[in-house]
């Protein structure tokens, strides 16, 4: 049952408490010792470590030996067995730790892929929508055609107003001058 929050923690005291070890202490724990264990520096140790104890006990003086060359080292072969049957669990349980973080990894890799994925998709969407807001949206060649014509146009029309002046200078309106103004009569 989960802890509840409103209210305050229950403590159980006894005469002799002891500390509890949470799953995650022990497996930090082991997943520390599986880590020396794969590594040169242990086996060094451990390496030298035999090798002293095969040296102490095949050359050392007779009467401080604890383990007897005659019956293949005994104590050495039990204490390596136990080192062995320790170092299999801890390795497993370390093992089976770092496949929950990969698939918690994994997880939140999907979940980024897909608001990635989500996010590009969107861009797209606006990508196309800009592209068809732009297609609406008048282009500088557009502007500049589009005034050129209407430059002609009012050239034109210039030089009809000319061309109607010099075929009728008996007009009584002021005729007009180039730059738009009108010329005095008389």
């Amino acid at each position: 049952m989960a802890d509840r929050l409103d209210q305050p923690r229950e403590v159980r005291r006894t005469f002799f408490s002891r500390p509890q070890l949470g799953d995650d202490a022990v497996g930090r724990v082991s997943e520390g010792i599986a880590r020396f264990l794969g590594t040169p520096r242990f086996l060094l140790y451990l390496t030298l470590f035999c090798a002293a104890w095969l040296v102490w006990n095949s050359w050392g003086p007779e009467r401080l030996r604890f383990d007897s060359a005659e019956f293949g080292f005994t104590a050495l072969t039990l204490m390596l067995s136990l080192q062995a049957s320790y170092a299999a669990p801890l390795i497993l349980l370390a093992q089976n730790r770092q496949a929950d973080r990969d698939r918690v990894g994994a997880e939140q890799d999907r979940s980024r892929a897909e608001r990635s994925l989500a996010d590009t998709e969107f861009l797209a969407r606006e990508m196309a929508s800009l592209r068809i807001a732009l297609g609406e949206v008048a282009t500088r060649d557009f502007v500049r055609s589009e005034l050129r014509n209407l430059l002609e146009e009012i050239e034109e029309a210039r030089a009809a107003e000319r061309e109607a002046e010099r075929a009728d200078p008996d007009d009584d309106a002021p005729a007009a001058l180039p730059d738009g103004g009108a010329r005095p009569r008389g």
